[in-house]
């Protein structure tokens, strides 16, 4: 089954533009599966409880129009599968008139937070969704692996904070987003994102980002010292 909530754009919520921000609408799409999760009564007491979380490891978004402060939205979400330790998930954001403006698809893997590596989906958390395979979004979001350029330019790196995380204790999904951003051309208004979350990030790490510019717009890639990537993300200004 999906879900929905309706809700009002929102001063805080805008970006320098005033439309919403990247980073909001993302935001939105989180707390969809949130309340959908919680709705179904396997939402964040469940997976405390059961020592298991829903760990994010893609996005690709698109963005046909951002919305202005004041616009009512409807934000929905829907499982579309789920095959061993791997959930996936659409979303889709409407305007008052019902038009489509913004549309994701996600891909979620299933954690044991104790011994910390992947699980297979429990049939519990698979019935309380259900499966809306027949709706699956069939934009071309373009291939879930990112190409890293090797012309990459290596950046400041820069160190987490607490504001960066979440209820897991690790950076939010967004947040990576909004570090990506900041090496945006400005006013670069992205119309697609694609974003693979590879490592988890922890309070205190100190991340140093490689940033390229390609045909298809700037890949911004977020490492420790010395290792593979921990965020590999793509955003363009065109949606194909």
């Amino acid at each position: 089954m999906s879900y929905s909530f309706s809700g009002t754009i929102r001063y805080s919520e805008m970006d320098e533009h005033r439309s919403l921000s990247l980073y909001s609408l993302i935001n939105y799409f989180q707390d969809c599966s949130n309340f959908h999760a919680e709705a179904c009564k396997v939402g964040l007491d469940w997976t405390e409880a059961n020592h298991r979380a829903w760990m994010l490891a893609s996005w690709q978004i698109l963005v046909d129009a951002y919305p202005t402060m004041g616009d009512p939205v409807e934000v929905s979400t829907w499982a579309t599968g789920f095959r061993g330790f791997i959930g996936y998930r659409n979303y889709e954001m409407r305007d008052e008139k019902g038009r489509s403006i913004a549309r994701a698809n996600s891909e979620w893997v299933f954690m044991d937070t104790e011994r910390n590596c992947p699980v297979k989906v429990p049939q519990i958390q698979a019935d309380a969704y259900g499966i809306e395979a027949d709706r699956k979004l069939r934009d071309n979001f373009g291939s879930r692996k990112i190409h890293v350029p090797e012309n990459g330019k290596q950046r400041e790196p820069f160190r987490i904070q607490e504001y960066h995380l979440d209820t897991n204790h690790h950076v939010n999904n967004g947040q990576y987003i909004r570090f990506a951003e900041a090496y945006l051309p400005a006013g670069m208004k992205v119309r697609r994102l694609r974003a693979e979350y590879k490592k988890q990030v922890l309070l205190g790490d100190l991340l140093y980002p490689t940033v390229a510019e390609t045909d298809s717009g700037i890949v911004v890639v977020l490492a420790r010292e010395g290792e593979d990537p921990c965020f590999i993300g793509e955003l363009s200004e065109r949606t194909e």
